[in-house]
């Protein structure tokens, strides 16, 4: 059996386990939804929530993972002494897996529009065409290159595969966004943008679709109820002070979110000048692949010969992105399968990139029948549930006294400290009856 990993430095689980949340739904979801619901007010909302709802359950799995040193299907297992925490631990497994089927789909995309902008450099327009136009070929192939990407750095185990290209990725993704930032700010029609992003409207502060919004934003942003916090939780070295590196991790995934806004909601009306329309029949702004696919690169076209350029460094970004968070996500059913069934890491990596791939291109296929399908089924009611199933396995089934024994060994004033006079009761009463009324009103909704 392969020995098991563990994160080399502070710094390389804090990038590590950002990039895990810092996916493609920051950067496209998180600022239409601020300049939709009230500006600066729903960031504010959206920061106290994360504080107050993604980070008690973060640090639940943090805890849970480095306390038994597993996996998430060995780790409930042995939390609750029965097979009715493997069979959580299983449940995240295949969820963690399904969301990556669907996720390489659009990192493929991604991926495709990237290359797109390399053969229009070339002058190949043929080919630009097909890596634009949607195609189930297309699909398959570049959902094909993306998974090998990630197994690549999989493959290379904790400290010599995902922290190292972590380290190396998210300062990159920083560099990209804040040089993004500054030229389109450069452009007219970004000020309005900038206005739309950063100016208040407090009147929808209690607006409950605002609160809604703002509480999933929060608790599906940052990658919690997988297992993907749970397994880098379980690389992390017993001298550090899990609360402090929780709160590191929270930070900067709200920074990435709010960088993103800055990029993309003064693009958008950039668009809006040049004569692309930025907003739904319902006067919403446009969020989702059709920003990403539709409104921006024509955005890059309305720019003249600068455009590809500007074009090729935005889906470098989203790629990145998108690598950040898949790489954790494959780790969780690596993990598992290394450590359950003894089998060395490289083909364990290689026979899951198989499995998922074999679903992603079963999606493809089944495209109308089943992407929308598949996210509904684990992003809007698998992964909720899966947040409080390791609420009340935190709060309620695991005993008080082992969750203080882990967390004095990173700091032995932990029992006198604030976060321990509130974190154990407010994850076992509050977050599991927010996260249940969150549930509720998604559902209604």
């Amino acid at each position: 059996m392969s020995a098991r990993g563990e994160f080399s430095s502070r710094l390389g689980f804090i990038l590590a386990a950002a990039g895990s949340a810092v996916g493609l739904g920051n950067i496209w979801g998180f600022p239409t939804q601020v300049a939709s619901n009230g500006g600066a007010a729903f960031v504010l909302v959206y920061v106290i929530l994360a504080f107050l709802l993604a980070y008690p359950v973060l640090m639940a799995e943090l805890i849970i993972g480095r306390a038994t040193r597993s996996n998430m299907v060995a780790a409930l297992g042995k939390i609750s002494g029965n097979n009715i925490g493997k069979a959580a631990g299983i449940w995240g497994f295949i969820t963690v897996s399904l969301i990556l089927s669907f996720y390489a789909l659009v990192a493929g995309w991604m991926l495709s529009h990237l290359v797109q902008t390399i053969t229009d450099m070339l002058g190949q327009q043929g080919w630009s065409t097909w890596l634009v136009t949607s195609s189930v070929t297309r699909d398959i192939v570049f959902s094909a290159l993306f998974l090998c990407l990630t197994a690549l750095i999989v493959t290379g185990g904790v400290s010599k595969g995902i922290e190292k290209w972590s380290v190396r990725l998210m300062p990159a993704l920083f560099i990209i966004i804040a040089l993004l930032i500054l030229y389109v700010s450069t452009l007219d029609g970004a000020s309005e943008g900038w206005s739309a992003y950063l100016l208040p409207d407090f009147s929808l502060v209690m607006d409950p679709e605002l609160l809604v919004n703002a509480m999933g934003q929060a608790f599906f942003s940052m990658s919690l109820g997988v297992g993907t916090m749970l397994v880098y939780g379980s690389y992390i070295s017993k001298k550090e002070s899990l609360p402090t590196l929780g709160a590191s991790v929270a930070l900067v995934d709200i920074g990435v979110a709010v960088l993103a806004g800055m990029l993309i909601i003064p693009a958008m009306y950039v668009a809006l000048h040049n004569g692309i329309e930025i907003f739904t029949g319902t006067g919403e702004l446009i969020e989702g692949p059709n920003l990403i696919f539709a409104v921006l690169p024509s955005l890059f076209d309305s720019m003249g010969s600068v455009g590809v350029y500007v074009a090729f460094v935005f889906f470098a970004l989203m790629l990145i992105a998108a690598l950040t968070s898949s790489i954790s996500m494959l780790e969780v059913p690596v993990a598992y399968v290394v450590e359950s069934h003894e089998i060395e890491r490289r083909p364990a990596v290689w026979l899951l990139t198989f499995c998922v791939f074999a679903a992603s291109t079963t999606i493809a296929l089944n495209f109308n029948q089943l992407f929308v399908l598949t996210i509904d089924l684990t992003t809007k009611y698998s992964q909720p549930l899966l947040g409080l199933v390791l609420c009340i396995y935190a709060g309620w089934v695991w005993k008080r006294n082992e969750v203080l024994k882990e967390l004095l060994q990173g700091n032995e004033q932990a029992e006198q400290g604030l976060f321990w006079k509130i974190w154990p009761w407010y994850v076992k009463f509050v977050c599991p009856v927010v996260i249940a009324i969150m549930f509720y009103l998604k559902i209604v909704n």
